[in-house]
């Protein structure tokens, strides 16, 4: 079968492609897929994400054994153990254990697509594992797949829209029909590529986060393919496949 790709701009838009069916990849690179890529890597058992900062506090309340982590406006928020920081997810922080995670954009794409059967979590750090897992599901579940970037704030994010391009970069071309989105997304990668963190650098998060000292966060987050563990969200959790 022929397999449309799709990619959705915000994080609210997670609702259409769970309605379609869709295999959904949610990607939010600065920083909260990252984030959750590189805690599972380092030997994270699972990671729970909540919309709201209540939600993760009382789970946190419930559960003291978990570790509280996430942003609102770039920062760690009170009493929490981690901020949102890949770099701060070391194995010697999180080795076997459970994270709760809230974020501005990212969790909220996750909540939206948890109707989905699959859900995937992509970032630049695992875009060929991403796209390998994607592609397998979709040939052998017959059903297309939709890149829902998460966007910053409700707004269009350029990192979400390359990362996008760079998993659309590594799909198989004789089985894939790419949507007008998705194919401006794939042009827009391979015009970055060469430069990737120099263009990542130009958009409105990326100033943001080098204004709150977060710079390195941003190098971190451009490695393409720096590990080939895939998280699969279900039930509300996520672990990795």
């Amino acid at each position: 079968m022929v397999i449309e790709v799709y990619t959705e701009f915000l994080a609210k838009d997670a609702v259409k492609a769970a309605k379609r069916g869709d295999l959904i990849i949610v990607v939010d690179v600065l920083r909260c897929s990252s984030t959750i890529i590189t805690a599972l890597a380092n030997g994270a058992r699972m990671i729970i994400p909540a919309k709201t900062l209540r939600e993760a506090r009382k789970m946190h309340a419930e559960n003291p054994d978990y570790l509280l982590g996430g942003e609102r406006g770039g920062l760690k928020p009170r009493g929490f153990d981690l901020g949102n920081s890949p770099l701060e997810y070391t194995r010697e922080k999180v080795f076997g254990k459970t994270i709760v995670l809230t974020t501005t954009s990212g969790t909220r794409a996750l909540v939206y697509s948890r109707v989905a059967k699959w859900v995937l979590v992509g970032s630049l750090l695992n875009a060929r594992a991403i796209a390998e897992k994607a592609i397998s599901i979709a040939d052998s579940e017959g059903i297309n797949i939709s890149i829902i970037q998460s966007g910053t704030n409700g707004k269009f994010s350029l990192e979400d829209f390359l990362c996008a391009g760079a998993i659309i970069s590594m799909l198989p071309n004789n089985n894939i029909s790419l949507s007008d989105s998705a194919q401006a997304a794939l042009l827009a990668f391979r015009h970055a590529e060469n430069n990737l963190y120099v263009n990542l650098m130009k958009s409105e998060h990326s100033k943001k986060l080098i204004k709150l000292g977060l710079t390195e966060d941003i190098k971190f987050s451009c490695q393409i393919n720096l590990f080939t563990i895939v998280p699969l969200y279900r039930s509300g959790i996520i672990t990795k496949i």
